[in-house]
C-alpha cells in the first residue's frame, strides 16, 4: 500500500460528505450518523463531523444543515461557530423547541437509503 492511499481515501470520504449534504434542501437538517449510513459507512458519524469541520469560510457546502442524533446543535459548546449554525438554520425557517431541539418530524430530511 502507498504512504498517501489513506489521505486519499479520507479525502474521497470527505468529497462524498460534501457532495451529499448539498443534497440537503433549504429548511430542513439531518444528522450526522444518517449521512453517514447515506454513504454506505454507518460507523462514520464522528468522520462526517470531521469533514464538515474541515470546511473553510465561504464554502457551498450547507454545513449548518447537520445536526446531532438528538435534534441539537453540536456546534453549541464552540461558542460563536454555535451561533452563527443556529442564525443561518433559522434564517431558512428552521425552529428550535424551548430545550433547543429541532424537530426531526417537522425539518428532517432523509433522502434515499
Amino acid at each position: 500500500m502507498k504512504p498517501n492511499t489513506p489521505n486519499r481515501t479520507h479525502s474521497d470520504f470527505y468529497q462524498r460528505v460534501y457532495d451529499l449534504v448539498r443534497q440537503i434542501p433549504y429548511g430542513h437538517v439531518t444528522n450526522y450518523g444518517h449521512v453517514a449510513r447515506l454513504l454506505g459507512s454507518p460507523g462514520a458519524a464522528r468522520t462526517v463531523g470531521y469533514a464538515l469541520h474541515s470546511l473553510t469560510e465561504g464554502t457551498d457546502v450547507p454545513w449548518q444543515r447537520v445536526v446531532n442524533r438528538s435534534g441539537k446543535l453540536s456546534l453549541r459548546k464552540l461558542g460563536e461557530a454555535g451561533e452563527i449554525q443556529r442564525r443561518l438554520l433559522e434564517a431558512e425557517g428552521i425552529e428550535f423547541s424551548t430545550d433547543e431541539k429541532i424537530d426531526f418530524e417537522r425539518f428532517g430530511w432523509w433522502g434515499e437509503l
